[in-house]
C-alpha cells in the first residue's frame, strides 16, 4: 500500500446518532457537485451510504455517488473537483474515482465518480434501499458498524472491509429486492 492510501486509513472511526441535517447538506453539495462537474454527469447523483437512511448511526460524513459515462471520460473531472475542495485518491481506481472533503483527517463529505448503472451502482443503491426499507437489516448493520467502530476504531480500512460479509451476505438474500 502507498503512503498516500495508508494516509486515507488515518481519520478515526467516528459514529454519531441519525442527523437530519444531513439530508440538507448532501442537497447543497448535489448543488455545488452539479456546477462544478456537471459536464461529467450521466445519470443521476445519489446520496449513498449511512447519513443516507433516517435514523441510522453513522459516520457525519455525507458520502455521495456520481453517475459518470465511464471512468476514462470523467478523468478531467478530477482536475475540476480538486481545484473545487476535493482530494482525489486512488482509491478502488478500477471502479470509481474517489475523493474526500476538505482534507484527509478531516472529512465531511466523500465523493464517488462511478460509471452509471454499473455493478458498483447498482449494489450500493439496492443495498441503501434496503437499509431504508427494512427495520431488521438496519438494525443489524448499525449493531455491526458500532462493533466494528470500537474495534477498528483507528483502521478505516479493516472498518470498511468487516462490514462487506454483511453487505454481501443482505445483497445475496434479497436478489429480488431493489
Amino acid at each position: 500500500m502507498t503512503k498516500e492510501l495508508q494516509n486515507i486509513s488515518q481519520a478515526a472511526i467516528v459514529l454519531e446518532a441519525y442527523n437530519s441535517s444531513w439530508d440538507d447538506k448532501f442537497a447543497a453539495e448535489k448543488k455545488r457537485l452539479i456546477a462544478v462537474a456537471g459536464d461529467w454527469l450521466y445519470g443521476s447523483v445519489e446520496h449513498v451510504g449511512s447519513t443516507a437512511v433516517k435514523g441510522m448511526i453513522a459516520k457525519p460524513i455525507i458520502d455521495i455517488m456520481f453517475g459518470v459515462k465511464s471512468l476514462e471520460l470523467a478523468q478531467p473531472a478530477i482536475i475540476a473537483l480538486a481545484q473545487n475542495g476535493y482530494k482525489y485518491w486512488p482509491y478502488k481506481s478500477d471502479v470509481m474515482h474517489w475523493f474526500c472533503k476538505p482534507s484527509d483527517e478531516f472529512r465531511t463529505h466523500h465523493l464517488h465518480l462511478v460509471p452509471f448503472e454499473s455493478p458498483l451502482w447498482n449494489e450500493r443503491l439496492r443495498f441503501r434501499n434496503l437499509l431504508r426499507s427494512n427495520s431488521v437489516i438496519a438494525n443489524g448493520y448499525a449493531n455491526l458498524k458500532q462493533e466494528l467502530a470500537i474495534t477498528y476504531k483507528d483502521d478505516r480500512d479493516e472498518y470498511t472491509k468487516k462490514k462487506w460479509p454483511y453487505i454481501q451476505q443482505v445483497l445475496h438474500e434479497n436478489k429480488l429486492t431493489s
